[in-house]
């Protein structure tokens, strides 16, 4: 999976946000990821634009969360903080007319695309919601 770390830093802030009263600031936010506040911002703008989260200004604002999380899957945070492709194995850009690129990709395609294609369905079924609930049950049984 083509891991630039986008799609598990923002379901760990989901999570933590739809477990915290209140909005939470970037600045509490990046310190959590421990990364700057700007990166938080312009990542938590994909959230935004697709709705699932808003920000206010100001004292006691922050981001919140704004949809029912289950209506909300892993796939469409992919989608939402700008994941385009999940896998990257091969040679994106081949010199034209490199045989050994072409055998390579070819030899790699097929099961890539299958791959893909099993990756997506899963993301697509699991929601924001089951994630929640599987974090409680984890700090439950710790409880316990």
């Amino acid at each position: 999976m083509r891991n630039d770390g986008r799609l598990s830093r923002m379901l760990h802030v989901l999570i933590h946000m739809a477990r915290h009263d209140g909005p939470m600031t970037s600045d509490a936010i990046a310190r959590m990821l421990n990364t700057n506040p700007v990166l938080i911002r312009r990542t938590m703008a994909g959230l935004r634009d697709a709705g699932y989260v808003r920000s206010e200004k100001g004292h006691g604002g922050g981001w919140s969360i704004v949809v029912d999380l289950e209506a909300v899957t892993l796939l469409d945070v992919h989608q939402a903080v700008g994941g385009q492709r999940l896998f990257a194995i091969g040679i994106e850009q081949p010199e034209l007319g490199c045989r050994v690129a072409d055998v390579v990709n070819d030899a790699l395609g097929d099961a890539l695309n299958e791959a893909e294609r099993l990756l997506t369905a899963r993301l697509g079924s699991i929601s924001l919601a089951t994630l929640v609930r599987a974090f409680d049950n984890r700090c439950d049984a710790i409880q316990a």
